[in-house]
């Protein structure tokens, strides 16, 4: 099958390993599937000190819960895009530790604060579902079916992002006014979750036409806007000046995106950010601390393999 006929056939769960593909749909999948893959994981790093840090049993189980939950969506991932024969799980997870896997903006930045974890469990996987929710429609069958239940889980996890919200708002002063100081520090941010504009975006038009992907990122964006603006009104955040959102008088809103800072976005993007090193870093150094029990578990799937000695005569 040429790249003419992919685009032809394309469509929802359309293609499958046991499908002659070309080189150039199979590299575009692995680079769109790893890139999910790793930002999983990076999301899992960066809520894990939570799982001590949050202030009540309850929310310590839950954090948990959601840090385990991320990691099987990236080993899903990983298993899926491996199924395209261009790079193996741990050639990705090589990548990622050497810093040369690519993740989510808002996966770059550290979270130090509580207050701050409703911004990534409410805003940005609220931003998540719905990117995810189209992927279900990917041509791509193994990533389609990984979508299915990820985005299950992921209803859950913004269930507990929009719980800590709501208990955060409903507070004392000093929490509300700190709630907001983050929502401030991370709406930019969120904003960027879609990743660059159309006309900026080097990607999408690709992966739009052989069906790996069925909404542009502006598109995406927008659609997160007409819900999020209000329930963020509903909690009681105040929506920061900058950058400008424009209400188009019906319901719908779209960001002035000049005021985003892209040059910030793409030097993230490339892992050349302060932070994106320390998370990358952090990420290697978690990665080394267990190399031993991978190595364990490697020499032991060895020796379970290993002819059974036959008994002599």
């Amino acid at each position: 099958m040429n790249i003419e006929e992919v685009k032809e056939k394309a469509g929802p769960r359309q293609f499958n390993p046991n499908d002659d593909m070309p080189e150039e749909y199979r590299k575009a999948a692995t680079r769109m599937l790893e890139f999910h893959a790793n930002s999983e994981i990076m999301g899992a790093f960066l809520e894990r000190p939570f799982i001590r840090k949050a202030p009540s049993l309850e929310r310590k189980m839950a954090f948990s819960a959601k840090t385990q939950d991320e990691i099987g969506h990236g080993q899903m991932l990983y298993r899926a895009a491996e199924s395209l024969g261009i790079k193996t799980r741990e050639e990705m997870l090589d990548d990622l530790a050497a810093g040369k896997g690519k993740f989510l903006n808002c996966f770059h930045y550290p979270m130090e604060d509580f207050v701050e974890t409703p911004m990534i469990a409410f805003f940005v996987d609220g931003a998540a579902m719905r990117r995810q929710a189209t992927l279900k429609k990917s041509s791509w069958e193994p990533y389609a079916h990984a979508m299915d239940k990820i985005c299950f889980e992921e209803g859950m996890h913004v269930k507990h992002g929009e719980s800590i919200l709501r208990e955060l708002m409903n507070g004392s002063k000093k929490e509300q006014q700190m709630t907001q100081e983050a929502f401030e520090k991370w709406w930019p941010r969120i904003l960027q979750f879609f990743g660059p504009t159309d006309d900026q975006s080097t990607h999408h038009d690709f992966a739009a036409e052989v069906g790996l992907k069925t909404k542009s990122n502006d598109e995406l964006r927008n659609a997160f806007l007409n819900t999020y603006m209000q329930k963020a009104k509903d909690y009681g955040l105040e929506i920061p000046d900058e950058p400008r959102i424009r209400d188009n008088g019906d319901g719908t809103y779209e960001v002035v995106e000049e005021d985003l800072d892209w040059d910030e976005f793409f030097t993230v993007s490339k892992n050349e950010y302060e932070g994106s090193i320390q998370q990358i870093n952090g990420r290697k150094q978690a990665q080394e601390a267990v190399e031993w029990v991978r190595d364990m578990m490697d020499s032991q799937a060895t020796t379970d393999d290993s002819p059974t000695p036959q008994a002599a005569d």
